[in-house]
């Protein structure tokens, strides 16, 4: 059994390998406060990951190693995820009197009931839930597993880069889990809100709806900033690293923000419209709440306000850190910009604290 929800194991590096970066976060946690320590985020190169699949194994490595020196952590264990698109996950019902032993013994006998790719290409684990609301005696099993190859290519990575992977994780579990740190800032009846989390990254765009404490839905679709890059590097023949640049930090001619700004944050509002729509198609539900904004897309100005003007959904920008405190090693105002990227890493770092 490979550890995809493996136990903690003191500090934990948050460690998020998504197309374009790597983002790590080392978080602390003194009574029910949290405290950042360090964090780093390192461009990948080009096509190193593609599709949340490592494609470039040296390359990653070489960048996770550039991001533990500038964060100068000194933390090796790492916690990692996984797309969701690439687990297949499960409940099962099992005796609510086994051991972990004796249920992960059962589970290996009987995987090949609910995994349909091979045993051998695959990587499985279980976390107990609850209860079964059927049958008292039995408890509800969340079974989880991915192609061996996607976790072995991670690990490699990890190990290039002079970190251990202790545990692997599933992004949607890991952005759930920073959630819990932004659901405060939606209002005191947060709990009770159906709330749709848009995460835009470089290439991809993940929707997941949470509703009573679950995430009832998740698509990925492809759709994210790296377009806007590659406009900007096409209208102003600049280099791909020059027009990412230009992006974060300003500086391009004055008809950016009219030309090629507008009409990408228009192409958002399309995917987000989009994106909901298949969730409303799909399930009971015909509205949301809230809407929060994660990933390095997020923090275009101007974007959230828009969103909230056209859908007439209140729409916030996700940031994790809001009441943390930070060490003085960590940059403040480059931590709040990079926030809404950081979501999975810090769902991830998170499990140092389970």
């Amino acid at each position: 059994m490979f550890g995809l929800f493996n136990k903690k194991s003191n500090i934990l590096l948050g460690l998020d390998i998504s197309s374009t970066s790597v983002k790590l976060l080392e978080l602390s946690k003194n009574n029910d406060r949290y405290r950042v320590e360090s964090y780093a985020v390192e461009p990948l190169p080009p096509n190193a990951v593609v599709e949340k699949n490592i494609g470039d194994v040296e390359g990653v490595g070489e960048a996770i190693k550039r991001a533990v020196s500038r964060s100068k952590s000194g933390c090796k264990a790492v916690a990692v995820a996984v797309a969701g698109s690439a687990v297949i996950t499960k409940i099962i019902e099992m005796d609510a009197a086994l051991s972990d032993d004796e249920m992960e013994n059962q589970i290996t006998v009987e995987a090949d009931q609910y995994i349909p790719y091979p045993l051998d290409e695959v990587a499985i684990d279980f976390d107990v839930q609850n209860l079964s609301e059927r049958n008292p005696d039995q408890v509800e099993v969340l079974l989880a597993a991915c192609r061996r190859e996607n976790v072995e290519m991670r690990e490699a990575a990890l190990d290039l880069g002079g970190l251990d992977a202790r545990i692997v994780d599933i992004e949607a579990h890991a952005m759930k889990r920073a959630f819990e740190l932004v659901q405060p800032q939606l209002g005191s009846n947060s709990e009770d809100l159906v709330v749709a989390i848009i995460d835009i990254g470089a290439t991809m765009t993940t929707l997941s709806v949470l509703a009573d404490d679950r995430s009832i839905y998740t698509r990925e679709q492809l759709f994210g900033g790296k377009q806007l890059t590659e406009e900007i590097q096409r209208r102003y023949s600049l280099s791909f690293e020059e027009a990412g640049l230009a992006k974060k930090q300003g500086g391009l001619p004055d008809d950016y923000e009219e030309e090629v700004l507008q009409p990408f944050k228009e192409a958002v509002l399309q995917q987000v419209t989009r994106s909901l729509q298949f969730f409303f198609s799909s399930s009971q539900y015909d509205d949301v709440d809230y809407i929060v904004l994660a990933g390095g897309t997020a923090s275009i100005e101007g974007l959230a306000d828009m969103i909230e003007n056209k859908l007439g959904t209140p729409t916030l920008i996700a940031n994790p850190f809001v009441d943390m405190s930070l060490s003085n090693r960590v940059d403040a105002d480059a931590l709040s910009n990079d926030a809404p990227a950081m979501m999975i890493a810090c769902g991830l770092a998170m499990r140092s604290f389970d």
